[in-house]
């Protein structure tokens, strides 16, 4: 059906315009918070009181006070959006003052565990951006690649290694989202860890996972298991310990395994092969073997537009390197394909889960 054929009032138009315009902006609120991060913008205000006017804001991150103006402008982008909320002021020039939300102490906390500005960092970094810039034609490429190397050359994984600086924002990117959400899964689905004696990290990079599972559950000997050059660096705490290896080619003993975001990372026949080591390492169901996973079913949790936009958005965002994340049935597919007998689902992380997978 043609535009012309369509017969719609002129407000139906003119909210059609705005919805595309609104889709075609979107990136303007993440070019505004990763603008506002690099700037410390929710640090300084944090250690100002919680609480600084335009003014106070530009002279402490030591702007000219010609982007003054410019400046109101950015921080109406991420109050309307919700990242900072703003209140009148009582003083003579009526300067709005900003304040933190829930959202942004989220960037800006003292305590470790709840500091996800690494994360964000990594997710807003160029070179994870870039390629989205070439997506239609990566579409018309019949060459199979992923929109990273298309873009670089190389690998997101292969980055990784050659760049030392590059894989320690990767690890601490990994390090900060298990800090934070391990203390939730602890809190609400900490029973899925009950009766484990040894637990193995798989591809658990600096151990920030394993280290909160062992301090919740002093017996529990746990171990990560990742490639060598993500080994090398990472800390000894005395909590866990670190193996060098490969899951595709073997994946020491254990009563259980953990893998947090990692199958996300792979494709379909990758992870059936990970699976299939995963299921050699683990004792039989009755003698409570079972794979602890930690990663996004599409469609579950809570039944919000927010939390359904953002699977699909992070479904679309990770193809950057050729990664999946996936509807119920698919994991069943990879399940069932790799020998496994069962799963069970919990849904208490927001937008991913907590996956029991018995062999």
């Amino acid at each position: 059906m043609s535009p012309t054929q369509i017969k719609n009032s002129s407000q139906d138009l003119l909210q059609a315009q705005v919805d595309l315009w609104h889709h075609a902006l979107g990136f303007v609120k993440s070019m505004a918070l990763k603008c506002a991060m690099e700037l410390q913008i929710p640090n300084t205000i944090q250690h100002h009181g919680g609480a600084m006017t335009p003014s106070e804001l530009a002279a402490k991150i030591g702007l000219h006070q010609s982007k003054l103006p410019r400046l109101r402008r950015l921080m109406r982008v991420l109050t309307v959006s919700g990242i900072f909320a703003v209140h009148e002021s009582t003083t003579a020039d009526k300067e709005a003052v900003y304040v933190l939300t829930p959202t942004t102490c989220l960037l800006v906390s003292d305590e470790v565990k709840s500091n996800l500005f690494p994360i964000l960092s990594l997710m807003l970094d160029s070179t994870v951006l870039v390629p989205f810039f070439g997506m239609n034609s990566w579409f018309l490429d019949e060459h199979s690649t992923s929109l990273f190397k298309k873009a670089h050359g190389l690998t997101f994984w292969e980055m990784a290694d050659k760049n030392d600086s590059y894989n320690q924002s990767i690890n601490n990117a990994m390090v900060s989202d298990s800090n934070f959400l391990m203390d939730i899964i602890l809190r609400e689905c900490g029973d899925v860890f009950l009766g484990i004696n040894s637990l193995i990290d798989v591809a658990g990079g600096h151990g920030g996972a394993a280290s909160a599972i062992a301090k919740a559950f002093p017996q529990m000997k746990c171990t990560v298991l990742d490639l060598p050059h993500v080994i090398e660096e990472a800390p000894t705490d005395g909590h866990v310990s670190f193996i060098s290896g490969d899951m595709f080619k073997y994946i020491p003993p254990a009563d259980a395994l953990f893998l947090k975001w990692v199958f996300h990372d792979w494709g379909d026949e990758d992870c059936v092969k990970i699976l299939r080591k995963c299921k050699e390492a683990i004792p039989p169901r009755d003698a409570g073997g079972k794979v602890i996973i930690v990663d996004m079913v599409v469609g579950s949790g809570p039944n919000e537009t927010v939390t359904r936009e953002t699977q699909v958005f992070f479904d679309l965002f990770i193809m950057f390197l050729e990664g999946i994340e996936r509807e119920e049935f698919e994991w069943n597919k990879i399940f069932m394909d790799a020998g496994f007998s069962g799963y069970k689902i919990v849904t208490v992380l927001g937008v991913r889960s907590v996956i029991e997978l018995y062999p």
